[in-house]
């Protein structure tokens, strides 16, 4: 059976390297749009890379460009299929993510595979184990790992951005008290954001220290806060910059503003932290219906089944 098994899988292997070999040689690829109209665009040719590198080709370079080619062609495949890209693109900006959805795609190509072959070695444990598993049933244990893993790599990136948000929670008060007390003590905006970002670290210093640097590299501080106002997935985070931005625009009192959001911040966690009490009472009372009170039903009925059964014997 482990011969077989083994025969399958190097047969498998083999086969799927000739159709890549085959589907990506240069008279089977196509070319496409940009490939086609980029002679025609350069203003001169590009030198050879035989003369603009070193010489030397770094090793595994032809396996990792076919890789590349078949990584991008499944996660082209998958955002068709799947979708979502917009929705992909909001959580890793409000994440603070500088990668693209393309390559959150691949990544989710690579946990697929790693599913994949989770899967596959667990049946052939089991297949060592017992009497042997079927070849299809294997081959749909593969596939369900695969799409396990792909939605696991979606599901860990909403776990990532919850966990910012109640970080962003737990900072934004004191984040907003601090600036109060800077503007109160006649600091202009800017330098009070800067003064905070600097005594202060976490989620929203991290946050504004972007938005300082962006208007330090000429934007202005306004469009910089409305930017990460509308990027942050936090919506009391998105309130207090939006309270920023009009009291800076409309010369309104930035001081009352802030105590006002920092007060509503804090009603907010209060509020959150009842309906997580609520939710943890409800959890509570699973253990005890389903695991003590059958227990103190089956300790208060057993005597008299005990009696019953050997006065009817």
């Amino acid at each position: 059976m482990m011969t077989s098994w083994l025969g399958a899988l190097l047969g498998l292997l083999g086969g799927l390297g000739l159709v890549a070999t085959a589907r990506f040689a240069p008279p089977m690829r196509r070319m496409t749009m940009s490939e086609r109209i980029a002679p025609y665009l350069m203003d001169t040719r590009l030198p050879s890379r035989l003369l603009t590198g070193s010489g030397k080709t770094p090793m595994g370079g032809g396996v990792t460009r076919i890789g590349s080619a078949v990584l991008a062609r499944v996660t082209s495949r998958l955002e068709r299929t799947v979708g979502g890209s917009a929705s992909i693109g909001r959580r890793l900006a409000a994440l603070g993510h500088d990668g693209s959805v393309e390559e959150f795609r691949i990544e989710q190509v690579r946990w697929g595979c790693a599913g994949a072959l989770i899967s596959g070695l667990l049946m052939w444990i089991l297949s060592g184990v017992g009497d042997g598993v079927d070849v299809i049933f294997g081959l749909f244990a593969a596939f369900g790992g695969a799409i396990a893993g792909g939605l696991a790599r979606d599901w860990w990136l909403g776990h990532q951005l919850r966990r910012r948000e109640e970080r962003i929670m737990a900072e934004l008060p004191v984040v907003t008290d601090l600036l109060a007390l800077s503007v109160t003590a006649g600091e202009a905006p800017f330098d009070a954001l800067n003064r905070v970002c600097r005594i202060t670290a976490g989620e929203v210093a991290a946050d504004l220290s972007r938005a300082l640097d962006a208007a330090r590299a000429g934007l202005p501080v306004v469009t910089a806060l409305a930017e990460l106002a509308e990027r942050t997935g936090s919506e009391p985070f998105g309130r207090f910059l939006q309270g920023v931005v009009v009291a800076i625009e409309r010369g309104t009192p930035l001081a009352d503003v802030l105590r006002a959001q920092a007060t509503d911040v804090r009603e907010q966690s209060k509020r959150a932290l009842l309906e997580a009490g609520g939710q943890k009472e409800l959890h509570m009372m699973v253990p005890v219906v389903f695991l003590i009170l059958p227990v103190t039903v089956l300790f208060a009925l057993y005597p008299g089944l005990t009696t019953l059964t050997s006065l009817s014997s």
